[in-house]
């Protein structure tokens, strides 16, 4: 298999297990890119600086850079990659922060594409933890699987929905996806 359709999005709220299942899917093998929004909040506090700032646009930016590049180096790996999110959370997430969203947002969803499946993780209070990347409250934290869903769907994508499971269970829940959406691979 090659192109894009080797990309596979996890998306959903923060707390809701997507690092984990990604983790125990990388130690099986498969190639994982990294979180932009958690990746920079980490470098922005090694420097001293808030961790998204103050404009929820200009941080938007830096994770549509991220991303992208995330993206291009993606091409350069064999097999299935997994994405810790993907181009339309950006929009969904400029929406939840009530900012419009500028039409290179748009292009880069529209030009930067994902397999038609993206796995959502469903808001699950009962593993929600704050740790000192995700400070964002048990509501917002719902709020923002909201906000992400109906921006890849209006992107075209099919959303299948992750169980509320062990991550032993995700991890063969994917494992099966992943197979019917890409045999070849």
């Amino acid at each position: 298999m090659t192109g894009t359709e080797r990309f596979f999005v996890f998306t959903g709220g923060p707390g809701t297990g997507k690092l984990t299942l990604i983790a125990a899917l990388a130690a099986e093998g498969f190639a994982a890119m990294p979180e932009a929004g958690r990746s920079l909040i980490r470098a922005r506090q090694a420097i001293g600086a808030s961790p998204r700032g103050d404009d929820p646009a200009f941080f938007a930016e830096l994770m549509l850079a991220f991303d992208m590049r995330n993206h291009d180096e993606a091409q350069r790996l064999a097999g299935p990659v997994l994405f810790d999110r993907g181009m339309p959370d950006l929009v969904g997430y400029l929406r939840l922060m009530n900012t419009s969203v500028p039409d290179h947002f748009i292009n880069a969803a529209r030009r930067l594409r994902y397999n038609a499946v993206v796995f959502v993780a469903p808001h699950w209070p009962q593993i929600y933890r704050n740790d000192g990347e995700r400070d964002q409250s048990p509501a917002e934290a719902a709020a923002t699987s909201e906000a992400v869903e109906p921006a890849y769907r209006e992107f075209g994508y099919e959303i299948v929905r992750l169980p509320l499971a062990t991550v032993t269970e995700r991890v063969a829940f994917v494992r099966e996806v992943i197979a019917a959406a890409a045999p070849e691979s």
